[in-house]
């Protein structure tokens, strides 16, 4: 709506300044850069001279220019001071510099929602270095976001618009965390339907959701309360072993880390070769302890003779400054 009020003026402005230009031309006989001038100290008011004396033809033409230009840049200067008095010039050039930097993004990930999974999710990201964008429709958050420099679009994520005015074309992944599970429903049927080749990862609060959202297009649908169940119980029966697979995260602040390769990704020497082949342990300390085949079938402390083909994947466990020599390699 800014957008178009700005633009509005600017039309009147410029059809102002259009007509001076025609008409002193027409009726005067003047040459551009002369109609230009005449046009400029009327619609402007500063009072030079006239080119030439004025015939009563063009003293009546001038009147109307002056009275027309008054209005026009009355209604402008009223206009820019609204905007600036209520903060929507800033906001609309702020959308206009987000949209930009959106925009440029190329396989990032779609944060629906700011709660507290969001927010889990988004930290995560973070750590991992990847790009992201959040769509909050709360405007308390939305000030928030800007504070800490998050990219963010202020909107309903169950609208095509917003999920458009996010990335979701360039998207390599969505994770939607609403707290209705209908709304990530919406969500789920509007990013697989603008974007088939994205990842969607969807939360759930009741069980019968679950099949709802696969059928919809998730690919991964998380149910917070029963993870948080079935890790609480976990911890009882299996605590070392709990704990244990609770320090191998990204964070860097652990003992251990992991991470994962797509062999796609790889230096294409080693398509074809095993898993020796990378000599991993000896490059860089890491171990590889999981393979993801491209049928999505993992293999849990996969052979040094398992081969690298194309479309799987590699889960690799080591310390943190071991990850970070496996990145500089890999």
């Amino acid at each position: 709506m800014l957008g178009s009020k700005i633009y509005k003026i600017i039309v009147l402005v410029v059809s102002i300044i259009t007509l001076g230009i025609t008409g002193y031309m027409w009726l005067s006989n003047y040459s551009f850069v002369d109609a230009l001038y005449m046009t400029v100290i009327t619609v402007t008011t500063v009072g030079f001279g006239e080119v030439k004396p004025f015939t009563p033809e063009e003293k009546i033409f001038t009147i109307f220019l002056i009275l027309t230009s008054i209005t026009v840049f009355g209604y402008a200067v009223s206009a820019f001071s609204e905007f600036l008095v209520s903060g929507k010039l800033f906001d609309h050039f702020k959308h206009k510099r987000v949209e930009k930097q959106i925009n440029k993004l190329v396989g990032h990930t779609i944060v629906c929602g700011y709660g507290r999974n969001g927010k889990q999710a988004i930290s995560k990201l973070k750590n991992y270095g990847k790009q992201y964008v959040v769509i909050e429709k709360s405007k308390v958050v939305i000030e928030k976001l800007d504070l800490e420099g998050v990219l963010n679009v202020e909107g309903d994520s169950t609208t095509d618009e917003f999920l458009l005015k996010a990335g979701i074309l360039k998207a390599s992944n969505l994770i939607t965390a609403l707290p209705s599970d209908a709304d990530n429903l919406f969500v789920v049927l509007s990013a697989r339907q603008l974007n088939k080749g994205c990842k969607i990862i969807s939360r759930a609060s009741k069980e019968t959701s679950y099949s709802k959202l696969k059928i919809a297009g998730a690919d991964n649908v998380i149910m917070p309360d029963k993870l948080g169940g079935d890790h609480m119980a976990s911890l009882v029966v299996t605590p070392d072993v709990i704990e244990f697979v609770d320090r191998l995260t990204i964070e860097g602040e652990t003992t251990a880390n992991l991470e994962e390769i797509d062999v796609d990704e790889l230096p294409k020497i080693y398509l074809g070769k095993t898993i020796l082949d990378l000599d991993l342990r000896k490059k860089t300390g890491c171990t590889v302890i999981g393979l993801r085949n491209p049928d999505k079938d993992y293999i849990i402390n996969p052979e040094a003779d398992s081969i690298l083909i194309k479309g799987s994947h590699l889960i690799i466990l080591g310390r943190p400054e071991q990850i970070i020599k496996l990145r500089e390699l890999f």
